[in-house]
């Protein structure tokens, strides 16, 4: 009986001693497969580029998705979008994936510049813009064809760019984040509506007065009233307008709205009538989404684009008053890349030095840049 409880007790220790292996080895292997998994080197190739591995640090239950974020990169102010997407990286906690809508011939200066050892981390695709969907949709003026700035027209095709994604954020080239983006990502869209824009009526946003124009605040700024196919459309002249050079987009929604067809439809109308108001030497862009979005639209939080900071060279805000702004953004003549703008040192703060030298040459000429 003796010898059977002996029999018993070694069989159970040596079970013991087996498990105890076991698990040992699942620890190491698991350990492997974490370290395998954070390894930042490229593993494959979307249109141009694609770095899928989410660093280790980036790794939360909480914060697991991706948040697709589309900014366009033209190779005059490629700094801006490299300061735009580094300040985003750097401030978030998230799985942020940028989708850098860019022209063929910048193509090989934007990927030298992400290859910087500061970026090297930052998860991206690079996308070209094929300029001939705009055939027919914009006239330009063969006499500033210089001027024609195709880029701004990425944001109408939002879905081409991230064609699996539920929601996209979409920001410009000259704007500084200084908070995480999921915040931003996460804004609430009512039913129906296909984005978030922020109004120019919001709390933070002065009115800008544009000479000759009266108000850039609403449609009347954008639109000519004069034009029978405005008037129809029954929209009040003084509705206030927004700002779209941030948002954020249900991809969903948009598709089930055809928005891009929508925006389209309205850009080739304007080709022949010209029913943008010819008092505003600026944006070419935001006349067709204020006609698409007219009361069809929700908000995002105005700290998250807090505006105005290029039109002009004095500082329109208080220094602590742009250390809260969550975004930041120079629309307006003066760029921060530039010599003149306010509060340029916050950019610079983000600013990643080009490889190429090239930028740094691009800087005193930048308030000759049409504004956005």
């Amino acid at each position: 009986m003796t010898l059977r409880k002996v029999n018993i007790s070694i069989l159970i220790v040596a079970i013991v001693i087996f498990l105890l292996v076991i698990h040992h080895n699942f620890l190491s292997l698991s350990d492997f497969l974490r370290r395998e998994l954070s390894d930042p080197s490229p593993l494959g190739l979307q249109p141009i580029d694609f770095i899928p591995a989410a660093p280790q640090r980036l790794i939360d239950e909480s914060n697991d998705k991706d948040i697709a974020v589309v900014i366009a990169a033209s190779d005059e102010r490629l700094g801006g979008a490299i300061a735009a997407m580094n300040s985003i990286y750097q401030n978030s906690r998230s799985n942020v994936v940028f989708h850098i809508v860019t022209l063929n011939d910048t193509v090989d200066h934007l990927r030298t510049w992400l290859r910087s050892p500061l970026l090297k981390n930052m998860r991206y695709r690079i996308l070209e813009f094929d300029t001939r969907v705009l055939e027919g949709k914009v006239k330009v003026d063969p006499q500033k064809a210089d001027a024609f700035k195709p880029l701004t027209f990425a944001r109408f095709y939002l879905p081409s760019w991230v064609p699996d994604a539920e929601k996209a954020i979409y920001v410009d080239d000259d704007i500084i984040v200084q908070d995480d983006i999921v915040e931003l990502y996460n804004t609430p869209l009512k039913p129906g509506h296909a984005a978030a824009f922020s109004d120019d009526c919001d709390s933070t946003s002065s009115k800008v007065a544009v000479r000759g124009a009266g108000n850039q605040y609403n449609y009347i700024g954008f639109l000519d009233y004069q034009k029978e196919t405005i008037r129809k459309l029954a929209m009040k002249a003084n509705t206030c307008s927004f700002n779209p050079g941030v948002f954020v987009a249900n991809l969903t929604e948009w598709k089930l709205q055809n928005i891009t067809k929508q925006l389209e439809k309205w850009m080739a109308l304007n080709v022949v009538e010209e029913l943008y108001s010819k008092t505003l030497a600026g944006s070419i862009t935001t006349p067709p989404l204020l006609i698409v979005f007219y009361k069809q639209h929700s908000s995002i939080d105005p700290m998250w684009n807090v505006r105005h900071l290029g039109s002009s060279a004095g500082k329109r805000y208080s220094p602590q008053f742009v250390k809260a702004a969550k975004l930041l953004h120079w629309n307006g003549h003066f760029k921060p890349w530039g010599r003149t703008a306010s509060y340029a040192e916050v950019w610079e703060r983000w600013y990643v030095p080009d490889p190429a030298g090239k930028f740094n040459l691009l800087r005193r000429h930048s308030e000759a840049y049409e504004a956005k």
